[in-house]
């Protein structure tokens, strides 16, 4: 495996920090990876360790203020910060990969990204994979939520501590603890974040039928931080008919880092080959 990090600019021109993981020998396809929120692209260990062998470039990045790239944390001023700055990362990564189909995989924060970015940007995708993807509210403390959008009128970038509940990421003690203890982790959010998601969350879910490239939609039906709900209604709005639905019976919030991440592995690589 070869492995390569560095920094690209963004919206704005900010610059962001990216890692890329490629196979040994040639690739067959490429996945670019866009993490959750509070926490960073160095997550993806054991998803990364199964892909790799199997012939997937991946190239992942930390979004504006998460994890290594610098911006206040848990804060855009426009969603189109975040589309932008995946476009730019799109356009390094297809630079590189030119005659490579090319996957995009989001996670939470990061699937509802994915999927509002598949939405409005497929040109160059060859599928979009959603795990666990944020379309529903969150499970957060109720006083935050109310708290969040008062202050969204005359402090939108005034920081919050949102409480995540680190027990609900896993059914793995290890990878509560993992969680728990990484520095590069945060719990922070801004009203202007919570506004920015909520609208991208309706409005993702409301054009759920203009999807146009092959979709895989997972999630764990256990799962309390982010209702699975949501990911079963943006599945059943989507008409374009290459699309897979896996509900994982009991599972947590981050299915790659839960106990049965070895079936959640095995059932990516085998829509990835059947789409290659």
């Amino acid at each position: 495996m070869q492995y390569a990090e560095g920094k690209f600019r963004g919206a704005g021109e900010l610059e962001l920090y990216y890692q890329t993981w490629q196979p040994a020998n040639a690739a067959r396809g490429v996945v670019l990876l866009v993490h959750g929120f509070g926490e960073h692209s160095s997550r993806y260990n054991y998803l990364i360790e199964h892909l790799i062998p199997q012939g997937y470039a991946i190239h992942a990045f930390d979004l504006r203020g998460h994890g290594r790239s610098p911006g206040a944390r848990g804060h855009v001023n426009q969603w189109r910060e975040l589309q932008d700055d995946v476009r730019a990362f799109t356009d390094k990564v297809t630079s590189q990969h030119p005659t490579l189909p090319l996957f995009l995989f989001g996670h939470s924060f990061g699937g509802l990204i994915a999927l509002n970015y598949a939405l409005q940007s497929s040109a160059n995708l060859h599928g979009v994979i959603a795990s666990a993807p944020l379309l529903a509210q969150a499970k957060i403390s109720p006083f935050l939520i109310v708290l969040s959008r008062v202050l969204q009128r005359v402090k939108p970038n005034f920081a919050v501590n949102v409480k995540i509940d680190v027990t609900t990421i896993s059914r793995d003690p290890a990878e509560v603890q993992r969680y728990a203890k990484d520095r590069l982790v945060h719990s922070t959010g801004t009203p202007r974040m919570a506004q920015e998601i909520e609208k991208a969350a309706l409005w993702t879910l409301d054009h759920a039928a203009h999807l146009r490239i092959p979709l895989l939609l997972y999630h764990g039906s256990a799962d309390r931080l982010v209702p699975i709900a949501g990911s079963r209604q943006f599945y059943a709005q989507v008409t374009f008919p290459d699309k897979c639905w896996i509900e994982y019976a009991d599972g947590y919030h981050e299915s790659h880092n839960d106990r049965d991440r070895a079936k959640v592995f095995a059932d990516l690589t085998t829509w990835l080959d059947a789409h290659l």
